[in-house]
């Protein structure tokens, strides 16, 4: 039986005092709503008037307005001399807004804009085409023409949209003149290798930057737009580097690369030995910085281009990289014979021996059974320390090295400064070379040590102890940055020389000048001679220990003048030449006497002849007045000179230098056959 159904309940009535208070209660809850959002809204327009008014209305602002780069341009570069050296040029990077070019423009604009700026039409037309892209880059950097020819399609056709900024373009006007030591800029004009990277940050100016209104859309206002902040070139730099001085050293050291068939490059340094201050450094074959990632060696180009792939991306990155690696600090090489300079003076300096000490050579010497030879076989007999040096015996320096000890040898090796970086202010430089220490040094390491092999050092650091091995003793910090300036042209800083050690007395000092000039006059180093001037140096040919080639050597060559007052040091190294011979008296040394001899006089130094040089190179000039011009012109020729004859006249009138004047051989005289001329005028 199923249970019955429930009544329902009866329904509840509300009285009017219950409706009254349920009004009253909702009344008082929307109050109290709009109470608190009232106090929310007030809150808040509190933190945006009082409390940060200037952070939101820069907000607001940012919302209305486009910021615009003006870029600033890079700082110049310029050498001792004034050579400008690199600088930035006012270029136009073209850029476009595809939204704000109208529908029928887009084709056209494309089609016209890809054939003025040499890029892809169909990236062009497909860029132009994306209705809701507000930026898009067509090409950096293009010159006055090209911008100007887009700002004359633009307005002929009307088009919005189309942005010609100003930009700034990085450029060296001397092409490949001191490529490796300037370095270059990336992209966005940031240094990426040499003095342009060491220097980036002074270089590097501050951008400008301009503001242009727009709307809520992010389409700009047809109103006018102000500059905020100019923009500020970076700072100046001079460098200690004389223009001149350099393209003497890289004439006469490209001249030799390719005389010679230099293979692993060559490398050429020009100092100032009181100061350290570099007036020339140069490794040949160079690069063009305005286009670095071009390979310059046609073989290794050619070899590159031949590969396909990540092979052919990987070797053109290695041949990049090894073109731009500056040799002179970033290299180590074992520096031969120029290395017995340092153990001379150390073997002087202690005492060990002096310039009249005697030594035995004869041909080769046992050294704790190994057996080592002069070079080229020469057995010199009895000799005496300068002359040892001369001739650069290679047994004499072990017996000299022996006798001054590994404890010495070491210390001074570390004294010149030959275990540690020079501190250049250039990147790339290498943090230490390779040398034994005492601990590690027997009977045969000092040995070998002592003339210049089983060591390595830069080409920096080798020539840096030399010169204090002429200036005194004094060890001097090498700078190739003289000073900066600012915009303006108000100097920021100058560079004083630094003395870092003082590592040989003076006396010995000017025993090791009186020495190194024997090498020149009576030694190995007589194609170093400069007419005119004293000069003092040290020839070195080294074997390369870690080339797959036995025959590999090192041709290389110190040179000091005036070395009775010593000015300049040249150093240059020839990396492996294929020639009639590797020695470094017979390839290098001419390199140094071609620099040191136009080096010279340039700086003012004055050349004083002997006897014997001023009748090698000049000659007293004939009088040939009166004389027929063809027989005049076969006497001066008997005198080492030439003539410029003037007129066309039969017989010579005056001529000029006149008759006795000392005329360097190779010079003209001029023979005038018209009376008419006064050659003082053009004096």
């Amino acid at each position: 039986m199923r249970p019955r159904p429930k009544p329902a309940p009866a329904p509840r009535h509300i009285t009017p005092e219950q409706d009254r208070h349920m009004r009253r209660r909702t009344r008082f809850f929307c109050l109290a709503m709009a109470v608190v959002c009232f106090g929310v809204l007030l809150a808040r327009l509190f933190v945006l008037q009082v409390l940060d008014p200037e952070g939101y209305a820069d907000r607001a602002a940012d919302q209305q307005l486009r910021d615009t780069v003006i870029p600033a341009a890079r700082g110049e570069i310029y050498s001792a001399d004034g050579t400008l050296l690199a600088a930035s040029e006012t270029r136009w990077t073209i850029r476009a807004s595809p939204r704000d070019l109208a529908d029928e423009l887009v084709q056209p604009a494309a089609q016209a804009l890809s054939e003025i700026l040499d890029i892809d039409y169909e990236e062009t037309l497909a860029a132009f085409s994306d209705r809701t892209s507000n930026d898009c880059l067509l090409k950096r950097r293009v010159d006055k023409t090209t911008a100007d020819a887009v700002r004359a399609w633009c307005a002929e056709n009307g088009a919005e949209g189309i942005q010609i900024r100003q930009d700034t373009k990085r450029i060296y006007p001397e092409g490949d003149f001191m490529g490796v030591l300037l370095g270059f800029t990336d992209v966005d004009n940031a240094g990426l290798w040499g003095l342009e990277l060491e220097y980036d940050d002074l270089l590097t100016g501050q951008n400008g930057r301009v503001l242009t209104a727009k709307d809520a859309w992010g389409y700009d206002m047809p109103q006018s737009y102000s500059t905020l902040v100019e923009a500020t070139s970076g700072a100046t730099l001079t460098l200690t580097i004389d223009a001149n001085i350099q393209r003497y050293l890289e004439s006469a050291l490209s001249a030799a690369v390719q005389e010679h068939h230099v293979e692993s490059r060559a490398v050429g340094i020009v100092m100032d030995v009181d100061t350290g201050a570099i007036l020339a450094m140069s490794v040949k074959p160079d690069y063009d910085p305005n286009d670095p990632r071009t390979i310059v060696d046609g073989e290794v180009r050619a070899a590159v281009d031949a590969l396909e792939g990540d092979a052919r991306s990987e070797a053109l990155q290695a041949a990049q990289q090894a073109q731009w690696r500056n040799k002179a600090i970033s290299d180590l090489y074992e520096p031969g014979s120029v290395f017995k300079l340092i153990t001379a003076a150390a073997a002087l300096d202690t005492g060990a021996c002096t310039a009249d000490s005697q030594f035995v050579c004869a041909g080769s010497i046992n050294v704790a059974g190994t057996r080592f030879r002069c070079a080229n076989g020469h057995i010199h007999g009895l000799e005496t320390f300068a002359q040892g040096l001369a001739v650069s015996c290679n047994p004499c320096f072990i017996q000299i090295g022996a006798r001054l000890g590994k404890e010495a040898f070491c210390d001074y090796f570390a004294a010149f400064g030959l275990r540690e970086a020079t501190g250049i202010d250039l990147p790339g430089e290498i943090t230490r070379s390779e040398y034994y220490t005492a601990d590690k040094m027997g009977p045969v390491e000092l040995a070998s040590c002592s003339f210049g092999q089983s060591s390595k050092v830069s080409y920096l650091q080798m020539i840096t102890a030399v010169a204090a091995i002429v200036n005194g003793g004094r060890l001097m910090q090498p700078y190739v940055v003289a000073g900066a300036a600012d915009a303006d042209g108000m100097p920021l800083w100058e560079t004083e020389p630094a003395v870092k050690a003082q590592v040989i007395s003076e006396e010995t000092s000017a025993v090791m000048r009186t020495l190194m000039e024997g090498v020149v006059t009576d030694g190995t180093g007589k194609n170093a001679a400069v007419a005119g001037y004293r000069v003092g140096g040290k020839s070195g040919t080294s074997q390369k220990l870690d080339s797959e080639d036995a025959g590999a050597r090192i041709a290389s060559f110190v040179a000091v003048a005036p070395i009775d007052d010593p000015k300049l040091a040249v150093l240059v190294c020839l990396d492996e030449p294929h020639s009639w011979t590797t020695s470094g008296g017979a390839l290098s040394a001419p390199v140094c006497a071609e620099v040191l001899e136009k080096s010279l006089p340039y700086l003012g130094i004055e050349p004083h002849y002997t006897e014997e040089e001023q009748q090698k190179l000049f000659a007293a000039v004939p009088d040939v007045t009166g004389w027929r011009t063809a027989a005049a012109r076969l006497k001066l020729r008997e005198y080492g000179l030439e003539a410029h004859i003037d007129g066309d006249a039969e017989r010579v009138v005056a001529q000029y230098p006149q008759a006795g004047v000392q005329a360097r051989k190779g010079s003209v005289v001029m023979l005038d056959t018209t009376g008419e001329n006064d050659p003082t005028l053009d004096e």
